[in-house]
């Protein structure tokens, strides 16, 4: 171990359109909201994840909330680039270190990304004082993190529902036999909720209590075995331009994201007829997993379980699943090797 090796960290990165992990150590030590908060007037970055997150839709207008990524890839190039800097300046280890160690980083991609977009990403590494950086699909990372032996020649089947894309995939012999990537995720269901609710209701609310309303009573289905209950939701009423509330239940946030998880099933559907018949039959025994945020949706794999007459399976912690994927692989370079992408 040289002098080198003493001076370098590595970390493993799950960069998400919602949210953003990082593993140092085999453990998770950053898990924040991808959002950070600019001031205007001097461009300034004045705060990341948790702390922009609580600003966003009450900000006045020298501050600024963005969200540097848009449908799992960088929008905002500087911005994405000062959140990681300040996450990895956030993760304890690092925190105590005179001087910022080297890095050497696995950065988790969505497999529907442009070689402009890939080059995007080792750039905004490098800046950040990285020596070695791997790339590994969001898929692929998902499966490792769920449990899977990506080195089989067996077929899996993976489905990763996250902020900004569902990445679904085929994986056998350490590959993407065929994958598809679908724009519908969590940020869509949390805007079908909005649009729901002005429509039906002719009640305006943010993106916050959107999303708040999609953690607790959303659901894919109207026949639900345990289903939550109303939920009281304050937003401003149109109409009288007064702030209003009402009462909502799980079968109205059900027809609201009806449309949207229709279109994660007909691209399910599409990935299963391109699968080569030997993987089918894998398929067929091994079921579908999984993973990401969206796949928390209540009775979600329920419903694509009728839709394929496939049993399907959550993975545990799904919003961790990713990550821990991606940690595995950078614990050990050697034998994911062929998966990563340099």
């Amino acid at each position: 171990m040289g002098f080198f090796d003493f001076m370098t960290e590595d970390i493993a990165v799950d960069l998400g359109t919602a949210n953003t992990l990082i593993i140092h150590n085999g453990k998770v030590v950053i898990d924040n909201p991808s959002i950070v908060a600019r001031n205007r007037l001097t461009g300034k970055i004045i705060a990341t994840g948790h702390e922009a997150s609580r600003m966003q839709g009450k900000t006045h207008e020298n501050i600024k909330t963005i969200r540097p990524l848009k449908d799992g890839v960088i929008a905002d190039f500087q911005a994405s680039e000062e959140m990681i800097k300040e996450f990895v300046k956030q993760i304890p280890a690092i925190k105590k270190r005179l001087f910022p160690p080297s890095l050497r980083m696995v950065i988790c991609i969505p497999s529907g990304i442009t070689e402009v977009e890939k080059r995007a990403v080792i750039d905004s590494g490098r800046h950040m004082n990285a020596k070695e950086i791997y790339l590994i699909y969001e898929p692929m990372a998902a499966a490792i993190g769920v449990g899977v032996d990506i080195m089989e020649p067996k077929g899996n089947m993976i489905i990763d529902i996250g902020g900004g894309t569902t990445e679904i995939a085929v994986i056998a012999l350490a590959g993407i036999v065929c994958d598809q990537s679908v724009k519908v995720a969590g940020d869509l269901f949390t805007s079908d909720i909005m649009y729901y609710m002005r429509t039906q209701h002719n009640l305006y609310v943010g993106e916050t209590t959107a999303e708040k309303i999609k953690l607790q009573i959303g659901s894919a289905t109207e026949d639900l075995d345990n289903p939550p209950e109303d939920m009281m939701v304050q937003g401003r009423d149109l109409l009288s331009g007064k702030p209003k509330q009402i009462q909502v239940s799980y079968r109205e946030i059900a027809k609201a994201l009806d449309k949207s998880i229709l279109r994660i099933e007909d691209a399910v559907m599409e990935t299963l007829s391109k699968t080569p018949p030997e993987l089918a039959a894998d398929i067929y025994n091994t079921g579908i997993y999984l993973a990401g945020g969206g796949s928390m949706l209540r009775g979600l794999d329920k419903r694509l379980s009728r839709k394929t007459d496939l049993p399907v399976y959550v993975a545990e912690d799904p919003l961790r699943a990713v990550v821990r994927g991606t940690g595995i692989a950078l614990k050990n370079l050697e034998k994911y090797k062929t998966v990563l992408i340099k």
